[in-house]
């Protein structure tokens, strides 16, 4: 995984200069796809939750460490662009694109490397939830004040 590895798309072509909340590169694998010769819909999936990891580890200075109060998946989508083969890397970039006070909207992007292309886009909806109480709980203001201070107020809805 890398810290910097943020994709922009122009003219078709990749560009590795635009910023990103968490970037992460991760190859393609030979069991990755599926019977028709191409990466199986639910791995893009995994490799978006692979880039919510590495958010909360960048958001934590490198650790994944939760007391009880823990972000859960509450929903999401793929909008699947262009068929993933082995071989080939992925880049996942991961931003924020609404902050409210209990949640927060994600957008991924996830790139093919060997047909330097885009080849999904997904949405997802994290909640903070309290694992003493059982239920859902504003977001902390650690995570709030780490988004804010990447993205600036625009995200505050």
């Amino acid at each position: 995984m890398s810290d910097c590895i943020n994709v922009q798309i122009k003219d078709n072509m990749i560009d590795y200069n635009s910023n990103s909340y968490a970037s992460l590169e991760l190859p393609v694998q030979w069991g990755d796809m599926d019977a028709a010769k191409h990466v199986n819909n639910t791995i893009y999936l995994r490799w978006m939750e692979s880039a919510r990891i590495e958010m909360f580890q960048k958001m934590h200075k490198g650790e994944f460490v939760f007391k009880n109060i823990v972000p859960i998946l509450a929903w999401q989508d793929c909008k699947y662009i262009f068929p993933v083969t082995f071989p080939d890397i992925v880049i996942i970039n991961l931003d924020i694109i609404e902050l409210l006070e209990d949640r927060v909207l994600c957008e991924g992007k996830i790139y093919s490397k060997k047909h330097k292309r885009i080849v999904a886009i997904s949405k997802s909806l994290l909640m903070a939830y309290d694992m003493e109480e059982l239920k859902k709980h504003p977001f902390p203001e650690t995570w709030r004040k780490s988004f804010i201070d990447f993205y600036g107020e625009s995200i505050l809805k």
